[in-house]
């Protein structure tokens, strides 16, 4: 048994109807509320109508300077918009820039009836979703392109935060538009030229994603923020007001980069514990970890944290160096268990003649004082 210096952290008690909080690099869940219920996503889910226009690019079937029709259909849109109308062909970067600082509807449409298998939205909308589960985000179902309100339109905050991640990580080359804070799309519309993200420019680190609201669904935001080599991702749905928004958000960034660091607890190549070994050269082999173990804990120090080294044992040689035989087994107080793995330190053949005939006297001697049950 190891251990590991740590204090309890009492849990965020968040006024959103659904809310997650994952640590980004060691992909801790520090907070959990309804977390994959399926709700509307209002403006959120044009998040994933992002992701395939990347992927599309990325691919070779879109270009940023491609420019794309305005049907009648994108242009019947209301609520947040571009303004377009059919006499438009757009730019797919202005599209993009618009989905993310102006929220357009319309935007959206045009990207999904040019990437569509069928030339409709609501072809678009299907390969959005098996493109979610593709994904992992088994509670998601699009029924359009926007999160216009429509039965059936639903994600969880939790499927949210899986794409968040997927946008960060697969795309860091467009990242950057989602902290763009003003886009001026062609000066057709003066009142809808800021990006609503109520964090961007708070000089707490936050750079993205997406806010949303409808009646339906509330207030939401799609958020994530970096401090230092730590990136919190999180999603908050279900808030009454544009200002329970901003203040619900704020304080859950702070909570998060505040209340918990990220901690080294074992590093690459250096021993944890050693392993008995059976009919091997060596008695023992030194168990390793293969990388730096970093591991997110409350960031002040005062209890232990159980930490067990788990094998199967004796392990029989010959062995490998790098071979997996051992996990690293944590329990934090107030978050999840972690089980890290453990390689072997280095090669251990089998034993030579002596080696075989020590071990066969070694079990005799056993059975001999314990009965015959001691050597099964």
């Amino acid at each position: 048994m190891l251990s590991l210096s740590a204090m309890s952290v009492a849990a965020f008690d968040t006024r959103a109807r659904a809310a997650f909080v994952v640590d980004q690099g060691t992909g801790t869940v520090l907070l959990d509320k309804n977390a994959d219920l399926a709700l509307p996503p209002a403006s959120m889910s044009k998040l994933m109508t992002l992701y395939v226009a990347f992927e599309a690019i990325r691919d070779g079937r879109l270009s940023l300077d491609e420019r794309l029709p305005v049907s009648e259909h994108a242009m019947s849109y209301k609520g947040s918009t571009m303004f377009l109308n059919t006499q438009d062909r757009v730019r797919v970067e202005d599209l993009i820039r618009g989905i993310i600082v102006l929220s357009g509807n319309d935007a959206c449409v045009v990207i999904a009836e040019a990437l569509s298998p069928d030339g409709t939205e609501a072809g678009f909308a299907r390969y959005l979703t098996r493109r979610a589960k593709d994904m992992g985000m088994m509670n998601s179902n699009f029924t359009n392109s926007n999160g216009w309100p429509a039965a059936g339109h639903r994600m969880s905050v939790e499927d949210l935060g899986i794409l968040a991640q997927r946008l960060i990580e697969d795309f860091p080359e467009y990242y950057p538009l989602f902290n763009e804070k003003v886009f001026e799309f062609d000066g057709r519309a003066p009142s809808n030229t800021r990006n609503r993200n109520p964090l961007l420019g708070l000089g707490i680190g936050a750079d993205g994603l997406k806010t949303g609201h409808t009646s339906e669904a509330g207030y939401g935001l799609v958020g994530s923020a970096k401090q230092d080599d730590r990136r919190v991702i999180f999603v908050i749905t279900g808030l009454d007001s544009t200002r329970a928004r901003a203040e619900e958000a704020e304080a859950i960034v702070n909570w998060s980069f505040r209340q918990f660091a990220q901690k080294t607890v074992a590093k690459a190549g250096v021993p944890v514990a050693n392993a008995e070994v059976w009919r091997g050269a060596e008695a023992t082999v030194g168990l390793v970890p293969s990388e730096d173990f970093r591991i997110l804990l409350p960031a002040l120090s005062g209890r232990d944290v159980a930490a067990e080294v788990v094998y199967t044992g004796p392990i029989e040689a010959p062995i490998s160096a790098g071979q997996p035989l051992a996990e690293l087994v944590l329990q934090p107080e107030e978050l999840p268990e972690l089980r890290l793995p453990l390689v072997a330190e280095k090669d251990i053949p089998m034993g030579g003649f002596p080696v075989r005939v020590r071990t066969a006297a070694e079990v005799l001697i056993k059975r001999f004082l314990t009965g015959p049950e001691a050597s099964q």
